[in-house]
């Protein structure tokens, strides 16, 4: 079946978890809670947020119920694939001291479980290219992430209904996916287009009904990705990679960050943000401490402390140092920007700033 588009109607859905969860895969799949569209264990598409469609805006996101049958007429919510490969909190590592005053440390061991996440939109496939790249392709590889990643099977759903905030489309990053999944779903009136690009991905359908696609139901598919690349931002068109370094002392920083509450809601809900701390809980009685790893934000003043000098003291700087990093030296380390368009840093930032706006105060030259 491999790079053929095949098609099932919406009641063999439950039929597709049920084959999942007999291969072993715990099912991770979109559902409703606290007023957001997030992502969490699943065995019903019952669970599913069906009938469901997001608002989403600078600062501002909220869900309506509409008559709609169809599971996935949402763009995102605040999570992404990342929580599940590069956990947010986890025990790196234990010591112990003994009873003659030696100390002993234990590696952490976590039973890694086979996962399918089931509604990853492009831009989150896009930012676990990244990711790969980080924690797998490097000198050093994460094992933590390594165990996860080979242990996660993709099932994608091409974005149809993107948000106001969306705009992977100027980015080149969506919004349907070209590759990086086992099986690739597109959402039609009636049931799904399928595409499985792994063997993986293959057998999961052996048991399924498929059906050959109608030209109607193709023609249907390249209509929502026509409708869909209709984004209402873009990055500016200009050579954003050169101009922020030669704008490093524009005061354009200044009133950025006149709004910035450097909370760090943006790198929290951003799928390529990796920045990390790592801290060491003691027991009481002074005999063992726990190692552990978790996510953290250069937008905190911690993350720039070294020897009793903080280098980035003013929200300013590392609002610069932010945007700098995801839209200039990720190239140099990457090959590409450290953004994918989600827009969710535009969605959950509570004072609403909105990063194209951003890039575009330096559209023009900086002149003394």
């Amino acid at each position: 079946m491999k790079s053929n588009n095949y098609f099932f109607q919406t009641d063999q859905l439950q039929a597709l978890l049920n084959k999942l969860q007999s291969a072993g895969y715990t099912c991770v799949a979109p559902q409703v809670k606290d007023g957001a569209i997030i992502y969490d264990e699943i065995s019903s598409v019952q669970q599913l947020p069906q009938g469901v469609n997001d608002k989403q805006q600078p600062g501002s996101y909220s869900l309506n119920s509409n008559s709609s049958s169809k599971y996935f007429a949402w763009a995102n919510g605040p999570q992404a694939i990342k929580p599940l490969l590069f956990a947010p909190k986890e025990k790196l590592w234990s010591s112990a001291l003994s009873t003659d005053g030696k100390l002993s440390f234990k590696a952490a061991e976590e039973e890694m479980k086979k996962i399918a996440v089931i509604g990853a939109r492009a831009c989150d496939i896009a930012a676990l290219k990244i990711h790969d790249q980080h924690f797998l392709q490097q000198q050093f590889v994460d094992p933590y992430y390594q165990a996860r990643r080979q242990n996660l099977l993709i099932i994608a759903v091409n974005c149809s209904h993107p948000a106001e905030t969306c705009f992977c489309h100027s980015t080149g990053d969506g919004p349907f996916v070209n590759d990086g999944f086992d099986i690739s779903l597109t959402e039609l009136e009636n049931g799904f287009i399928v595409n499985a690009q792994t063997e993986q991905g293959e057998n999961i359908f052996t048991e399924l009904s498929l059906q050959n696609c109608s030209k109607e139901q193709l023609t249907e598919s390249d209509l929502i990705k026509s409708t869909a690349s209709k984004q209402k931002r873009q990055l500016p068109e200009f050579d954003i990679k050169s101009r922020l370094f030669s704008q490093l002392d524009n005061d354009s920083w200044h009133t950025i960050a006149a709004e910035c509450l450097s909370c760090g809601n943006c790198t929290s809900v951003c799928p390529t943000c990796f920045c990390h701390s790592e801290n060491d809980v003691p027991e009481l009685d002074g005999k063992s401490s726990v190692h552990y790893r978790e996510w953290d934000s250069c937008f905190s003043q911690a993350h720039s402390y070294i020897h009793g000098i903080t280098i980035r003291s003013e929200t300013s700087q590392r609002y610069r140092q932010w945007l700098t990093h995801k839209f200039s030296t990720w190239h140099e380390q990457y090959g590409r920007s450290g953004c994918v368009g989600c827009g969710r840093c535009i969605t959950w930032c509570p004072v609403g700033i909105d990063v194209t706006e951003s890039l575009a105060h330096f559209a023009e030259r900086h002149r003394d």
